[in-house]
Order: C-alpha cells, then structure tokens, then sequence
C-alpha cells in the first residue's frame, strides 16, 4: 500500500511515525495557552497539532439531567452536564485562524475534528489539510460521507466500534470518494490502560482493510506509542498541555512538553531499530568480529606434543580455528613448536 502524504509529510512504513499533538481542551479558554502550546508542541518535535471544531449546541443539548448527566462514579468528568463539559473543552472557532497560522509558522500541520456538517464547512473556509473523525463519531456514516467528499486525507479512530462497524465506515468512506485513508487504533477510555490496548490489533486492521494504521494512545507515558511503532503504526496521536498539574478537561492523560519530546524521540529510534531481516554480522560489526572465541595454544608445545585441554583452549580473541573444532584437534599432535598464546592454524596440525 502506498504512503500517504499530509502537507510536507509522507506516512507510511518508509517514514518517521507521524506524532500529532491533540491540544482538545487544554487551552483552558484562553487563545493565549493554546498559542503557547502549538509553541511547545512545535519545539517538542512533533509534526502536526490537531483541534477539535464543534460547539456544545452542536454537540448535545443544553439539559442537565438524565441522559445528558454523567454520573459514572470511574469518569473524570462525574457530576457535569455533557453541554456544560463541552462548553468548557470547545476551542472557539475564531481561534481556529491564528492556531493553524501559528502552525505553518512554526512548520507543522494544524488540523482538526469536526463534528457536524457545519464544522466541516468551517474548516473547508480555513483550507485544512486534512481531516480526523473521533472514536464517537466513526459510526456517523452522514459525516464520514461529507468529510470524504472534501477530498482530504481522512483519520479515523477505530475506539469502541466492532469489525462489521469498521467495514461500514471504511466502505462508506471509500464510496464517497476519499483516497488517502488512516485508521488509528484506539481504547475510548480515559486514560486507557495497557491491558485494554490490544496493539497486536493494528497489523491486523492494516492487513484487514489494505490502509496505513496508527494509533491514538490514551494510556499514561509513551511505553504504548513506541511499542506500537514495531507492530507498524504510522501515526501516534497524543493529547498534549503545558502542565497537568494546571488543570484542564484533558490533561490527566496529556503529555507534558519534556515527555512529548520523549515520545518523538523514542518513536524515531524504534522505527530505526526495525531494519530489516538481517543475519550475519552488519558492516559496524565486522570490527567486533575479532572479539569472537577461538582456540589458543594454552601452554608452550614441542612438535609432536599431543593437544590436550590443558594445552589448547578456547578463548578471546577470535584469530584462531573457531571452537567447533576443538573436539577434532584435541588428541592430535602439534607439527611444529610453538609458544603459549599462539592462535592454532591448520598449518599447525
């Protein structure tokens, strides 16, 4: 399958994992923090920040009981509204300008989710570059349409939705004209914990679907994100503050600049380490060769001495016959004299 291309930056197995910085909510309404995070972003390393584009009256309705009431003891949202929540976490859309200018600035991509057709329209005005839909929405097979027909590469996350629902969106998807597709594999809880990742699901949806795969990590730390580079993702999402301790909707589960730094760091020296199927010593280790064992004339031998363990020995370093010999050589006689710490050569026997 081919490599995708978003802005400057190709994905695929060929390329560096793409690290995108999800600032959600955490600029805590005020436009000023989220510049400063697409500033911290950017000098960590990562090569796109992603929005997310809604309102809370196009998320849900302004009701505060019932259905619209999280009362999940486990949540870290118990005991809010979802309008209320959603009211607190939106990026107002007027700051969705000088986010993505600060971006291409600073050389990275700036992109985001829409949640209904009217964000998708909005971000059509801002000329994104490509397009995320969240693990709540893959199942919102009107929206995968109208993203799709942009045109635009499109990221979905895989969170919460079963094979026969990933094929309904992937077909639905690919139906309404969209090219470049990748599927971020995602556990909806927040945070996630490592037992409940299931990396090992990421081949198989590449293989499954024939597209890219990455993954969207909500689990603490980077120990997931970079295992998931050797089982082939091609993109890591990570949700990203300036400081948990400063509170925000998301920032028990974000990273900080230094660990964000760490993430793209550890990600590129894990897919350096994939490499190939190699056996045989590589042109840096030819040097180390010599280091091997092999068998040395332990003790000083008159021509005729008979090798014994005593007198013959495997050790470092490697000028000699290899030890695979050593049963072979061990009750023959040496040829000729030589001294203690003579490497034993053919021409000896």
């Amino acid at each position: 399958m081919s490599s995708v291309l978003l802005g400057q930056h190709a994905i695929g197995p060929k390329h560096f994992p793409l690290i995108i910085a999800e600032m959600s909510g955490n600029h805590n309404q005020s436009l000023k923090r989220a510049l400063e995070i697409v500033d911290a972003a950017a000098e960590a390393g990562v090569h796109a920040l992603k929005l997310q584009t809604y309102s809370a009256a196009t998320m849900t309705l302004d009701l505060t009981g019932g259905d619209f009431f999280i009362d999940d003891p486990s949540s870290l949202w118990k005991g809010r509204s979802l309008f209320e929540l959603y009211e607190e976490a939106h990026t107002p859309w007027e700051w969705h300008k000088p986010i993505f200018e600060r971006c291409q600035e600073l050389g990275i991509i700036g992109f985001s989710t829409p949640f209904d057709a009217t964000a998708v329209d909005f971000l059509e005005s801002l000329d994104v570059p490509c397009y995320k839909l969240a693990s709540f929405e893959n199942i919102d097979l009107p929206l995968i349409r109208r993203v799709a027909r942009t045109g635009n590469p499109m990221i979905i996350s895989t969170g919460m939705a079963s094979l026969a629902e990933l094929d309904e969106t992937v077909r639905a998807a690919r139906a309404a004209g969209c090219q470049d597709l990748i599927l971020l594999k995602c556990t909806s809880t927040y945070p996630a914990t490592p037992e409940n990742s299931n990396l090992r699901t990421i081949p198989h949806l590449r293989d499954l679907f024939g597209v890219q795969v990455g993954l969207s990590d909500h689990t603490l730390g980077v120990g997931a994100a970079v295992a998931s580079v050797a089982l082939g993702a091609v993109a890591i999402e990570k949700h990203f503050t300036l400081s948990r301790a400063e509170g925000g909707v998301d920032s028990a589960f974000s990273l900080e600049p230094a660990e964000m730094a760490q993430l793209v760091a550890e990600t590129r020296r894990a897919w350096r380490s994939l490499g190939h199927i190699q056996y045989g010593p590589v042109e840096a280790e030819k040097k180390s060769l010599v280091f091997r064992r092999s068998l040395y004339i332990a003790e000083d031998m008159k021509a005729g001495d008979i090798f014994t363990p005593k007198n013959l020995r495997a050790i470092r370093p490697g000028h000699g016959l290899p030890p695979k010999y050593y049963d072979t050589v061990i009750g023959k006689p040496i040829k000729k004299s030589a001294e203690k710490g003579t490497p034993l050569k053919w021409e000896l026997l």
